[in-house]
């Protein structure tokens, strides 16, 4: 889990949980890495048991109000694929100057490879409550609209806020309401 300060006390219950991209790079601009985004958790949905409640994923960084069985160890996964697939994405498309920054931007103690994409943590804060995860779904759906990138949540298409709407999003959720 990194240096984070922030600690899992209750690997089993749901979470809400940030990702951010290294120095807030914008990653997620393009179709094919959100899909590697998408693809990482619809395995972890199966192979550790994620459930997923609301998701959405910006541009460089994203939120997740999930649980499994060990919630440190599933966003470990996650982030330790999500980032291989990416950066080997970027080489392919030979995107240099996103792969200089993430190069330069790496953290010192990060010896053990030459680019970092994620930053350390993510920033888990425990759903104690009906009230809390009703909260936190809204805050999630409600980002994009916040930073002003559409009018209404379901609009935006990298969110679970259209399966709150009735309508078929990108990734299977458990919805609560």
């Amino acid at each position: 889990m990194g240096r984070s300060r922030y600690k899992i006390f209750e690997p089993t219950h749901p979470y809400f949980i940030t990702c951010t991209v290294l120095h807030w790079i914008p990653i997620f601009t393009r179709v094919e890495t959100a899909d590697i985004v998408f693809q990482s958790l619809k395995y972890l949905q199966i192979a550790d048991n994620l459930k997923i409640f609301a998701y959405v994923i910006l541009e460089n960084h994203l939120h997740l109000v999930a649980q499994s069985d060990d919630i440190a160890k599933t966003m470990s996964k996650f982030k330790s694929f999500s980032a291989r697939e990416i950066i080997k994405h970027l080489k392919e498309k030979n995107a240099q100057t996103i792969l200089e920054q993430l190069a330069f931007y790496k953290k010192a103690h990060k010896s053990d490879r030459e680019l970092q994409l994620w930053q350390e943590g993510i920033q888990p804060k425990l759903i104690s409550d009906e009230n809390m995860m009703m909260s936190r779904i809204n805050y999630v759906h409600n980002n994009p609209v916040k930073r002003g990138y559409v009018d209404e949540a379901k609009h935006w298409r990298y969110s679970s806020a259209r399966d709150y709407e009735g309508m078929v999003g990108l990734l299977e959720i458990e919805k609560l309401f």
